[in-house]
C-alpha cells in the first residue's frame, strides 16, 4: 500500500524528515504521534500525494480518487448548509446513491437534526465531524486523518473511534492512518502506532529531522480490536509507556 526508503522532506534549510524506511501494508490502522513540530503532518502530506519528497523514494499504491484526506482545520465551504456541502463533494466525486451515503453518514456523526444549519453556525466539534462526513463520503481505499478527535468531547470522540474502527473493518483493503496528540484514543482504534521524534548526537544535540524513533504493535500486545480495551491493565501499562517517552522526544 505505501512504501518508503530513505524518504526525506527539507523545507529550505529546514529538515523536517529524513530517512524514513517503512512498509504499511492494506487493511492497517496506523496512528502516527509524537511530539509538537515532529513531521507528522509532513509525513500525512507526503502519503497523501499534496507534497513531494526531497529526498529517498515514497510509494503510494491507490491513486488520489481512491483516497480520503482531512486536514488539521475542517475545510469546509462555511456559507453552505452541512448538507449543501455533502451534496456538493458528492456530484464532484460522483458518488452512487450519495443521498443514501449522505443521509447514513450524518445520522452516525449526529448531524442529521443540523443537516440545514450553514456551516458558519455550526460548533467547531460539529465542523469537525461535518469534515469527517465529507472525508467518507467516496468510501476511500486510503483514509488519512489529521488530528480527527481535535475540537470533539469524550462523547463524540468516542462515535468518531467507533465509525473509524467500523470502516476499518468493512474491507480488508481499507486502509486509514491518524495523526493525533490523543494517546488514549489511539490505542482504542490502531492495530500500530508510531512515536515520531528527532535523534541526538552523542553529546545529547538534537539532529534535524524527525524519524520514527518507535513502533508499537498492538496487536501483538492484544489491545488492537477489543471492546472495552481502555479499562485492560495493559492499555495503562502502554499508555504510560508512550507518554514517558515524550520528554526525550
Amino acid at each position: 500500500m505505501i512504501r518508503a526508503i530513505g524518504l526525506a522532506k527539507d523545507y529550505g534549510e529546514k529538515h523536517v524528515l529524513r530517512g524514513l524506511d517503512f512498509e504499511l501494508e492494506r487493511g492497517g490502522f496506523l496512528v502516527v504521534t509524537g511530539a509538537n513540530g515532529s513531521g507528522k503532518t509532513t509525513l500525512l502530506r507526503l502519503c497523501a500525494g499534496l507534497a513531494i519528497p526531497t529526498g529517498g523514494s515514497l510509494e503510494v499504491e491507490p491513486e488520489r480518487g481512491a483516497i480520503g484526506f482531512l486536514g488539521h482545520e475542517p475545510l469546509v465551504y462555511r456559507e453552505l448548509t452541512a448538507l449543501e456541502n455533502l451534496d456538493l463533494y458528492g456530484r464532484l466525486y460522483r458518488v452512487p446513491e450519495r443521498r443514501e451515503r449522505i443521509g447514513m453518514l450524518l445520522e452516525r456523526f449526529g448531524l442529521w437534526e443540523s443537516r440545514r444549519e450553514r456551516a458558519a453556525k455550526l460548533s467547531r466539534g460539529q465542523l469537525q465531524r461535518l469534515a469527517l462526513c465529507r472525508s467518507l463520503l467516496h468510501k476511500p481505499e486510503l483514509l488519512i486523518l489529521d488530528e480527527p478527535f481535535s475540537g470533539l468531547d469524550p462523547i463524540a470522540i468516542d462515535r468518531v473511534a467507533g465509525l473509524l474502527n467500523e470502516v476499518a473493518c468493512m474491507h480488508e483493503a481499507n486502509t486509514i492512518i491518524v495523526v493525533t496528540h490523543d494517546i488514549g484514543a489511539a490505542l482504542e482504534v490502531a492495530d500500530t502506532i508510531w512515536l515520531m521524534g528527532r535523534d541526538r548526537d552523542k553529546a545529547g544535540n538534537v539532529i534535524p529531522g524527525a524519524r520514527i524513533q518507535e513502533s508499537y504493535n498492538l496487536i501483538e500486545r492484544g489491545l488492537a480490536w477489543r471492546d472495552g480495551v481502555a479499562a485492560t491493565p495493559e492499555f495503562v501499562v502502554t499508555l504510560r509507556e508512550i507518554r514517558a517517552r515524550f520528554p526525550s522526544l
